[in-house]
């Protein structure tokens, strides 16, 4: 239950605190006192949008904090779910700052709206105006009927099923359709597969090949070349090799006598070595090499080839052309396997359909076993609240398909006349009949869910005397199993409540404030008087609050 609400900057709102007990609490004020701006502040810590327009004062931020009690309720998982830190006494907290932004704490952690919101389905259920139209809603007729049904755990499992379900169907779709368009495409991939692993193309060859096809395709110039070199060093008496033994020769007849000569002997020695060992190197490789049109011919051959493949894939070197040969590879593995890929999938695909439909069949029986219960008990209701020839009637049909919730489509359909056929909701009731079919529905969730708040925002209007009392009397009885709060502008409504808050405005700083209190004893018979007679109270009217509040 909620326990406490403090509300900052907030529309009319300066600063509130209110601290509401256990059982049947009434919220009353006049038209305009703010007693919508308070819901709006709470539907804040619910996960509702925020707008920087519901700023008081613009430069500073709004802040709104609600304290629920949480022991008992089970939530401990879905804090633990959410690397929360669980109290039985918890903390909700909503901010927006002048800027826009908004934040969400739970017990001082921050968290994203979605958890905020799904945390806050557990604790508390507002019941306004607006929500009536979801009576006309097939899933919200679904839900009701499952929540009396406890089909919770079941719908959980269900679920889990079905999204496999769906992934699977959808996962052999798409498979079935590339299979189709690859078998249409291999007979292309395995040409250019064929075309790339005939070529034995290896990593490096390219370079390779360009460096021999040049040297190759420049044979004479090199042997012509080689053969200067040759000559120069060591082919006759005037070569290199030649005049360097001389000077050799002349350095070591003079070495007795000039010792300084020594170290250019030893050079001269160094130097005809090195330039003999060069002249040795040049013969060996100028009789090694010669004019091969054959090779000439393989190593054009090969480069052409190679230069076509790249044009061919639009690519520069073979490194590429070796990707592209492995991806071409993977598709037709990929092609060759789709058959079998497909049947797995099919077998997986049928099993879980095989689990949806199980559990889908038990949720329609469990569906089935309770409808007649909520039928009764909610015609009952309607008549205890002035409509005694009402009909009330659940039908459930089949769907084509399965869906997030089964197989079921639960329709509530309603008459408010005797002798008049039952029809969708939507169709047939007015405004004040579906408050008194909501508040009826209300009721009946209150004895199958374990919900520790609810919140009835003028669920009343259009609708008096015993009728709302009627209503009241309901209220408070659903308050029995459930922290039960009521808006009401209705007297026969607000003598009902265990508690009483009045909401109020006042001028402060010549700027309109909203605030709220408790009010008890001879304020709540006043507040009361004033329900029923206006701003001037009249003493028939003071005793007629009394009698209302049994006093």
């Amino acid at each position: 239950m909620i326990k406490s609400l403090s509300i900052k900057n907030y529309a009319l709102i300066d600063e509130l605190e209110i601290d509401f007990s256990k059982g049947f609490s009434i919220i009353t004020g006049e038209t305009g006192a703010g007693k919508s701006i308070l819901m709006g502040a709470l539907a804040l810590i619910t996960g509702q949008r925020a707008d920087t327009g519901a700023l008081k004062n613009p430069e500073k931020k709004c802040v709104v904090e609600g304290n629920f009690l949480l022991a008992g309720y089970g939530l401990e998982a879905f804090f633990k779910e959410n690397e929360l830190d669980y109290a039985h006494e918890s903390i909700l907290r909503r901010e927006i700052s002048p800027s826009g932004k908004s934040r969400a704490f739970v017990n001082d952690t921050p968290v994203n709206l979605n958890i905020l919101k799904e945390l806050s389905l557990n604790l508390i259920d507002i019941h306004s105006q607006h929500q009536n139209l979801n009576l006309n809603q097939s899933e919200f007729q679904l839900k009701v009927v499952d929540s009396y049904a406890r089909n919770t755990d079941l719908l959980i499992e269900y679920q889990k099923y079905y999204l496999d379900y769906k992934n699977f169907k959808k996962e052999l779709e798409s498979l079935t359709n590339q299979a189709a368009q690859s078998n249409s495409d291999f007979d292309y991939l395995s040409f250019r597969f064929d075309e790339l692993e005939k070529a034995k193309l290896l990593d490096g060859e390219q370079e390779e090949l360009e460096k021999e096809a040049n040297t190759l395709n420049n044979t004479e110039e090199i042997q012509r070349n080689l053969a200067i070199i040759h000559n120069l060093l060591n082919e006759d008496e005037f070569s290199i090799l030649a005049k360097l033994k001389e000077a050799q020769q002349a350095a070591s007849r003079i070495k007795n006598v000039y010792n300084k000569i020594e170290t250019i002997e030893e050079r001269l020695n160094s130097s005809f070595i090195e330039l003999k060992d060069i002249a040795e190197e040049v013969e060996l490789t100028l009789s090694n090499i010669e004019f091969n049109p054959e090779r000439i011919e393989y190593v054009n051959s090969r480069l052409d080839l190679i230069y076509s493949l790249q044009r061919k894939h639009n690519v520069t070197n073979i490194e590429k052309l070796l990707e592209i040969k492995e991806q071409l590879d993977s598709q037709l593995q990929n092609i060759v396997s789709f058959d079998e890929r497909i049947e797995k999938l099919k077998t997986s695909l049928k099993d879980t359909e095989d689990k949806v439909s199980d559990i889908a069949k038990k949720l329609n029986q469990n569906r089935k076993k309770v409808l007649v219960d909520i039928e009764k008990y909610v015609s009952e209701q309607l008549q205890h609240l002035g409509m005694p020839d009402a009909t009330f009637k659940i039908s459930i049909e089949e769907l084509p398909e399965f869906s997030f919730s089964g197989k079921d489509k639960i329709s509530f359909l309603f008459s408010a006349n005797a002798n008049i056929a039952v029809q969708n909701i939507g169709k047939v009731a007015s405004g004040g009949e579906i408050s008194r079919l909501m508040l009826s529905i209300k009721s009946l969730l209150s004895k199958s869910i374990s919900l520790p708040t609810i919140i009835f925002d003028e669920i009343d209007t259009g609708v008096s005397g015993e009728i709302a009392d009627r209503m009241a009397s309901i209220m408070k009885k659903m308050s029995e199993n459930m922290q039960v709060i009521s808006i009401t502008h209705l007297p026969q409504v607000a003598a009902k409540g265990d508690s009483h808050y009045l909401v109020y405005k006042e001028k402060i700083n010549q700027t309109d404030t909203t605030n709220i209190r408790k009010i008890e004893g001879e304020q709540r018979i006043s507040e009361l008087a004033k329900m029923l007679s206006g701003e001037n109270i009249t003493k028939e009217a003071v005793e007629n609050a009394r009698v209302l509040l049994g006093k």
